[in-house]
């Protein structure tokens, strides 16, 4: 951050200290863009093109755009062990273990559309100015998603909230606007975004850098809840509507539980798989899954 408050140079001249000398994945737009990605008629049908580039390479044409807007550049979700070796621990964070790592995401005024993510995030303004505007999780049916295979940077985005205010395709974004949360991060500011929480980000400067750190290793793994949600769409999602609703009904019962446990009429020694997962009944469960799944 003091590097920041220097110059756009100097930040970027202090970040490219650490560089490892890898490639990554670049988005460049035009300058009619306005910095805003997301679907159009270009490559891949999205409005921007994608170049796998040094990095060096792109920090360059970053700092370059930054004094002629000849194109709007940005470069997303760099881990830093393997991008920028050495920063973490020139830049420690006490607020997090050390095993929750930094990624780094920089590049000229851009909105990032809005998108959830599956873990928690702790969110650090390094360089120039962030706007967050946050949408709780249960807003997704107002925030028109688009599709969750054919996304900008893997996460599915709203197409409404891109989109003019009074545009007749969402006119359910109206709930959605009115249940909006902004705000502004300046250099050294955090913002902490639990998961699943909807979050359009713009970077409001010429040269922007963010640092943030995600955690909860459990959505990452195999038993990652989307993967189940991914299977519940195979299984569920085109049965007839009343068979849906007893099926919703027993998700509530067995997984959402809102009444509580479902065998809290039982003693604990008889609860057998629906017991505490840390008993043995991760493993049990798990198996017989994979029994099904392999038609046995």
């Amino acid at each position: 951050m003091q590097m920041s408050v220097q110059s756009n140079d100097a930040v970027l001249a202090y970040l490219a200290r650490f560089d490892s000398g890898s490639t990554a994945e670049y988005f460049a737009g035009p300058p009619n863009l306005c910095g805003r990605y997301h679907y159009g008629d270009g490559p891949g049908g999205f409005n921007f093109a994608r170049e796998t580039i040094a990095v060096r390479q792109a920090i360059a044409r970053i700092a370059a755009n930054a004094q002629d807007a000849g194109e709007i550049g940005y470069l997303g979700s760099l881990p830093t062990d393997h991008h920028f070796p050495g920063f973490a621990e020139a830049n420690p964070c006490a607020l997090l273990p050390p095993n929750v790592r930094p990624r780094i995401w920089l590049g000229n005024a851009s909105t990032v559309a809005c998108h959830y993510d599956t873990y928690d995030n702790l969110a650090c303004a390094v360089a120039g100015r962030r706007r967050f505007t946050l949408y709780p999780p249960d807003a997704i049916g107002d925030l028109y998603v688009g599709p969750i295979d054919h996304t900008l940077s893997g996460q599915p985005i709203s197409l409404a909230t891109g989109a003019a205010s009074d545009d007749p395709q969402y006119p359910r974004f109206a709930a959605a606007r009115a249940r909006a949360v902004m705000v502004e991060l300046a250099p050294g500011d955090a913002l902490y975004l639990p998961k699943l929480w909807w979050h359009q980000v713009e970077a409001l400067d010429p040269v922007n850098i963010l640092v943030n750190y995600w955690w909860d290793g459990f959505s990452a793994g195999p038993d990652a809840p989307h993967t189940a949600m991914l299977l519940a769409m195979i299984a569920i999602a085109e049965r007839p509507a009343a068979e849906r609703d007893a099926w919703r009904a027993y998700f509530d019962h067995y997984v959402f539980r809102p009444d509580g446990h479902p065998l809290a009429h039982m003693p604990d020694a008889q609860h057998g798989v629906l017991g505490p997962l840390g008993q043995g009944n991760y493993g049990r469960i798990r198996a017989l899954v994979m029994r099904l799944l392999r038609g046995q």
